[in-house]
């Protein structure tokens, strides 16, 4: 076995403009993947899989073909296209495509099992048919790839590419293993984590633990991985975004933002007319994200108007219309630049969320419980959607806590109001622990700290913005609001500490509280 350096030509854009760097090799990573195929067969696919432990499926299938054109009975080019069509964690967009690909190898299992001519081959193609044949749903699919793969595992051990699809296929089978989810999760990052340790620059070693630890508790764990893999594939522009899903959880916004640039352009020239634009939505989405936090409402602006481009370019795709109308309302929502919007049915629930929080800055009472009604018409008609429900609960409290102020203290709907905060929580509170950009849009710990603050409620207010600082690391909001509930309680020292990680995070914006900051530091 050798190791290989697999490199493909890529040409990557600097930027949406047509300018480009012009024709430059670009690593996709290194890993052994001994098969039976021949020569150029061989290189196409290694190609292939390097593109494919990345999702950088349409590279991927696109060196499986030619690997199939070079020999075009090579089982495991067929096996590699088999996964090119789906994301293994999201959805299913398309369930036919899968038994194409096997089934031009052969018309039955037994004709396609034919093809592989050793027990290693025949169990990666077996676990393909897995993924392709199970009748059912998408789930039904997943665990079954994820069983074919535990089962090749156990008889190849020591393979490094049985364990990393090994890894990845458990990623997938936990997306629909209920309660069992975080313990496949660990364990799929486990096997990944001993990959990385053997081979740091394996690409879907370090993405799948990226992956696998994808969450506020066990994020540290992977931050020398996603810190890795961001240099080590990026002719991917998936690859180049997924190491900020850990840096998220550090509050490393700098790091966000600029990958995600980088993300973006990739995806941007990597990009052709009819093929989704997945990663330009996901990369402009946590870009704007990343900037936001750091203060930059003009670089969120500007993540908006690449957002614009790439839904003129794709007009009819669904995922860049909601991408570019949340990335408006986050804006609305984090810069707190209220602004009045007429309610209709053609608002999007993060639309009314914005919406509903602007009417009530605003001080447009009716306006805002008319947001209200549509959250809660949205949220009857989806019950098993608890975001929808936690952004009703949200701006219900608001609305209620602003009415309850309005005139004379009225305390039933001060009442209502908290019970509304208390079932977001609760909500909140039973989801998985925060992962990726805030959703919904406005941390619901964060939006009460901020109402129960405004209401005198220091004691709470401070609790809920650690708790907010605790799930969501470095957020400016819940840093500012917990310096200001300390300073309430005569907690000084907390304050600072919190006004110092504020001026910290904000440093080289124009956000207005780094002056409020400054003033508490110097005053001290």
């Amino acid at each position: 076995m050798h190791r290989i350096l697999v490199l493909a030509k890529t040409l990557i854009g600097l930027s949406l403009m047509n300018s480009a760097l012009g024709a430059e090799l670009e690593s996709i990573g290194s890993f052994d993947f001994p098969t039976s195929g021949n020569t150029t067969a061989q290189t196409h696919f290694e190609r292939g899989v390097g593109y494919l432990h990345s999702f950088g499926f349409s590279q991927a299938q696109r060196e499986f073909k030619l690997a199939q054109e070079a020999q075009p009975d090579f089982a495991m080019a067929y096996w590699g296209e088999t996964f090119t069509y789906n994301h293994p964690f999201i959805g299913e967009w398309d369930s036919q495509s899968p038994q194409e690909a096997l089934q031009r190898l052969g018309a039955t299992s037994q004709k396609r099992l034919a093809k592989a001519p050793t027990e290693r081959e025949k169990g990666f193609l077996r676990a393909a048919e897995a993924y392709a044949f199970t009748p059912g749903t998408v789930g039904n699919r997943r665990t079954a790839w994820m069983q074919a793969m535990q089962t090749l595992y156990s008889e190849f051990p020591n393979d490094d590419e049985v364990a990393a699809f090994t890894a990845v296929s458990m990623l997938a089978g936990a997306t629909v293993a209920g309660d069992m989810r975080e313990r496949i999760n660990m364990r799929a990052g486990a096997i990944a984590m001993e990959l990385f340790k053997k081979n740091e620059n394996h690409p879907g070693a370090a993405h799948y633990v990226i992956h696998a630890f994808d969450d506020p508790v066990h994020a540290p764990i992977a931050l020398e991985a996603a810190t890795k893999y961001a240099d080590i594939a990026p002719a991917v522009a998936h690859a180049r975004h997924m190491p900020t899903h850990i840096f998220i959880q550090h509050g490393m916004w700098d790091e966000v933002a600029r990958w995600n640039v980088s993300a973006f352009d990739a995806g941007a020239a990597l990009w052709q007319p009819g093929e989704r634009p997945n990663d330009q939505n996901h990369a402009a989405d946590w870009g704007q994200y990343g900037d936001l936090q750091m203060g930059k409402a003009e670089r969120s602006l500007w993540w908006i108007q690449r957002a614009e481009k790439v839904l003129r370019d794709n007009p009819n795709d669904a995922r860049s219309q909601n991408t570019l109308r949340t990335m408006r309302a986050r804006h609305t929502i984090e810069t707190q630049q209220w602004q009045l919007t007429e309610i209709d049915d053609s608002l999007t629930a993060n639309e009314l969320l914005a919406a509903g929080m602007s009417a009530v800055g605003l001080g447009e009472l009716a306006t805002a419980q008319t947001a209200v009604d549509a959250l809660r018409a949205l949220s009857e008609a989806r019950p098993k959607d608890s975001n929808l429900q936690i952004m009703y609960h949200q701006v219900a409290g608001l609305v209620g806590l602003a009415e309850a102020r309005s005139g004379d203290i009225d305390v039933q709907r001060q009442k209502a109001a908290v019970n509304h905060f208390n079932r977001a929580l609760e909500l909140t509170e039973a989801q998985r622990l925060p992962n990726g950009a805030a959703n919904p849009l406005k941390p619901t710990h964060e939006l009460v700290g901020e109402a129960m603050l405004a209401s005198g409620q220091a004691e709470w207010a401070a609790e809920l913005f650690e708790e907010s600082l605790l799930r969501m690391p470095r957020r400016p909001l819940s840093l500012l609001g917990a310096a200001r509930a300390h300073v309430e309680l005569g907690n000084t020292e907390r304050a600072a500490q919190h006004y110092l990680s504020l001026r910290e995070t904000l440093a080289g914006s124009e956000h207005s509280a780094l002056t409020e900051a400054a003033e508490f530091l110097a005053a001290r």
